[in-house]
């Protein structure tokens, strides 16, 4: 299959996000250590909300780390100015290493590192592929990116080839 795809209806514009539970570590710059609980972050508190939400195959990967992460946070600046009220980046992996990656990159409180450990956004979404080939395993997030306001999507941008395009910033800036 090429990259990206799997037989699975994905999200639409106009269609409702579906109601969905995620883990994630509040950004505390005090705290240089990994976070001691996690906390629950759930769709249904982007009502009312314009988010941006983005999804990574692999947390430190290559492109993910690179390339797609670094360009939310250098452009949240101006994600805000236009409205936008969150940014979050979810991968299938657990709370602890979303928390570890943000540090790494710095993200400070721009954008959510939010772990989809059991892929139920992705599933929920048709966000999901099989990565197995590449040893990613057999339930991974798709790179794509999606504006969300008010719990209804107004921009989805998933990848079919390796790379970041529709799904980076600088496509979800042109659509806001």
């Amino acid at each position: 299959m090429p990259y990206g795809l799997h037989n699975s209806n994905q999200i639409q514009v106009g269609d409702t996000l579906p109601s969905v539970t995620l883990k994630y570590c509040p950004y505390d710059p005090e705290l240089s250590k990994a976070c001691g609980i996690p906390q629950v972050l759930t769709t249904d508190s982007f009502k009312g909300k314009k988010v941006v939400i983005f999804g990574v195959p692999g947390a430190f990967t290559p492109t993910c780390n690179n390339n797609h992460l670094p360009e939310y946070k250098e452009k949240y600046d101006e994600l805000a100015k236009k409205g936008v009220d969150q940014v979050v980046c979810i991968s299938t992996a657990d709370a602890f290493v979303m928390d570890a990656w943000g540090k790494w990159t710095e993200v400070s409180d721009k954008v959510i590192m939010a772990a989809d450990g059991n892929g139920d956004f992705v599933k929920a979404t048709g966000l999901w592929q099989d990565l197995t080939k590449v040893g990613m395993g057999a339930v991974r997030s798709k790179r794509f990116a999606m504006v969300v306001d008010d719990l209804k999507v107004t921009y989805i941008g998933v990848e079919t080839q390796f790379g970041v395009s529709v799904s980076g910033a600088t496509a979800v800036l042109a659509k806001l």
